[in-house]
């Protein structure tokens, strides 16, 4: 298996371990999204806290030019440690979220 392959696959294995954890309050449903033509990869949640509605992308993670960029992430997860820890090097993760002239100081890629 190439890298690429590789990293799609840990992308798909992360997102959906993530999507079964039960989620404790509400009625929220919490499923997957992958856009495996354009390599995309998301977790929605959708439902109702009583009578608020939750309706969101909660995880994307992308992989664009051999990078998995971590677009989004609104969970306590630390996602690009997750990435690390299942095979992605840490030079192939962007956290996509900050700032370009910020992700110098991070540990990760530099787009």
């Amino acid at each position: 298996m190439d890298i690429l392959d590789s990293y799609r696959q840990i992308v798909r294995e992360l997102l959906t371990d993530y999507a079964v954890i039960p989620i404790a309050n509400g009625q929220i449903d919490c499923y997957t999204i992958f856009d495996l033509q354009n390599d995309h990869y998301q977790v929605m949640n959708v439902g109702w806290d009583g009578y608020r509605r939750v309706y969101g992308c909660i995880l994307h993670l992308a992989i664009k030019n051999g990078k998995v960029w971590v677009e989004q992430n609104m969970t306590e997860m630390k996602v690009a440690q997750e990435l690390m820890e299942r095979g992605v090097s840490k030079n192939d993760i962007v956290l996509g979220f900050q700032a370009p002239e910020i992700r110098q100081y991070t540990d990760y890629a530099v787009i």
